[in-house]
This record gives structure tokens, C-alpha cells and sequence, in this order.
């Protein structure tokens, strides 16, 4: 039986307007009503989602999300962590090396805030979250000694693309490293992925991924679209999340593909 369902937010749940549709809307909310919990799973913090939060309802004593791609669980309704898995600052020094030898942009995230390393380019990153992520323009070796969650480096897609290619070794034994979007190239601590974290919230509930349906269209989601019983690429999709899902939605992002896939499967199954 399904319990949980965990979903990925762009290109997703979320349409091109960056918007949850009414009807994805009212299937989550009456699931969620039914006692399925409702997991958005996303690189973003929580002030970043929170209003999605509030418009699916997912504000009960037992509602977590899971952030910034697998390295935070946070309790919805007061934002406390239930893990917290970050780095810290030495642990950049090689990819930092890497972009300054490239004249990259830099963005390092702890578990709150941002900090654009100000001795390189400066990226558009933290225009894609507005007023929602507190941002600390800051060079790289007076970044405060905290625990981060990650690092991005976000530029033109032909540009990501020509960095895949080229990422040193070391770089790939230093962190997991998935690309969110085109234009996003993520660093996260080895082991650390939205899979991971589903796996620890199952362990929480005392569920196995049998009881898991996960959604997501990108890099980023593979461990979770492998891990569920019940793994659903977006019609939207990259053909590795295709490959890697059990299910593909009929219909994309914009067109309600999660609603119609719920619709579908809680019609005739569980």
C-alpha cells in the first residue's frame, strides 16, 4: 500500500508558470485528507516552499519536506530539521580552486541562506528564489565556519554542459554531483541525495519503499525515482528519469500529469 507519496517541484508538480495547479491541488489535499502523506522533495529551503506548503495543506504534526536535494528533513508546521547532513567550508576548497581557474560563479548554501562567493563571477542564482533565501555576499575564505548543504554553480546551459565534461576527478570523489536544471550544476555531500532522504523519513514512519510513490523529471530525482515502489517519470521528462522510473505520466507538467496519474492509479489500485 502506498503511504507516501514524494514529489519534485520544477518541472513537476510545478508548471511553467511556477505555479500548482488547481487540480494537482485538490488531488494532494484529498489524499493528504485520506492520511497519504505529501512529501515535496526539492533543492530549495523551506521559506522557498513555503507557501506551496500552506496551499496543499501540508501543515499537520506529522508533515516533513525534504530540502535543499536530500541533505535537510524538515518538520513543516515549526522548521525544525529532523536531519541534517552538511559540509563544511574546507570541503570546497578544491571546487572553489576549479572556478576560479575557470572564472565559474560560485553560490554556497547553508541550511537558511545563501552566499555568492564574491571573488568570482557573481550568478543568477539568487534571482530564481527572490526574497525567499537570505543571500550574503561573501568571499570564499571568510565563509563563517557553519554547516553547509551545498554548492551550485549556475550559468548558461552550454556552459554547464562543457563543465560536465571537463569536472576534474577529485571534484567527482569530493561530492555526489547531479544537475537539477540546465543551468544548475549541484554539489552535494557524497551519499546525500533526495533517495537517501526518503529512506530515513520511511525508517521515521516505520514504512519500507514498498509504501513509497515518488515523482521527478531530472538528474536530481533518479535515487528516489529507483528507491520507490512506485517510481513516476513526468511525460516532461529526461530520458534517464524515463528509464530509471516504473511509470510515466501521460501527461506533462503543464498539463496535470501528476493529478492525472493519481487520478488513475488510486481509481483502480491500493
Amino acid at each position: 500500500m502506498i503511504k507516501m507519496i514524494a514529489l519534485d517541484l520544477d518541472n513537476t508538480l510545478l508548471n511553467s508558470k511556477m505555479e500548482i495547479s488547481d487540480m494537482n491541488t485538490k488531488i494532494l489535499k484529498k489524499l493528504h485528507k485520506q492520511g497519504k502523506k505529501i512529501v515535496l522533495c526539492t533543492g530549495r529551503p523551506i521559506n522557498a516552499i513555503w507557501d506551496w506548503l500552506n496551499q496543499l495543506g501540508l501543515m499537520s504534526e506529522d508533515d516533513y519536506s525534504v530540502n535543499f536535494n536530500g541533505s535537510l528533513i524538515v518538520h513543516n508546521i515549526d522548521k525544525k530539521p529532523l536531519m541534517a547532513d552538511g559540509m563544511k567550508r574546507t570541503h570546497f576548497k578544491n571546487l572553489h580552486d576549479f572556478c576560479v581557474n575557470n572564472n565559474f560563479p560560485l553560490d554556497i548554501l547553508d541550511f537558511s541562506g545563501l552566499y555568492p562567493i564574491s571573488d568570482l563571477p557573481i550568478s543568477g542564482y539568487e534571482k530564481r528564489f527572490g526574497t525567499s533565501l537570505r543571500a550574503a555576499y561573501t568571499p570564499f575564505f571568510k565563509l563563517p565556519e557553519v554547516d553547509y548543504s551545498k554548492a551550485v554553480i549556475c550559468t548558461e546551459p552550454a556552459t554547464i554542459d562543457q563543465i560536465v565534461k571537463t569536472l576534474p576527478k577529485q571534484l567527482k570523489e569530493d561530492f555526489h554531483i547531479v544537475r537539477s536544471q540546465p543551468m544548475i550544476l549541484e554539489f552535494l555531500k557524497p551519499g546525500i541525495d533526495k533517495g537517501s532522504a526518503l529512506d530515513l523519513l520511511l525508517r521515521h514512519f516505520e514504512w519500507t519503499r514498498e509504501n513509497l510513490m515518488t515523482f521527478g523529471d531530472a538528474e536530481n530525482d533518479l535515487e528516489m525515482l529507483a528507491s520507490a515502489g512506485i517510481g513516476v517519470s513526468m511525460a516532461n521528462g529526461t530520458p534517464e528519469a524515463k528509464q530509471t522510473a516504473n511509470h510515466v505520466t501521460a501527461l506533462d507538467n503543464n498539463h496535470d500529469g501528476v493529478a492525472d496519474f493519481l487520478e488513475t492509479y488510486f481509481a483502480t489500485n491500493d
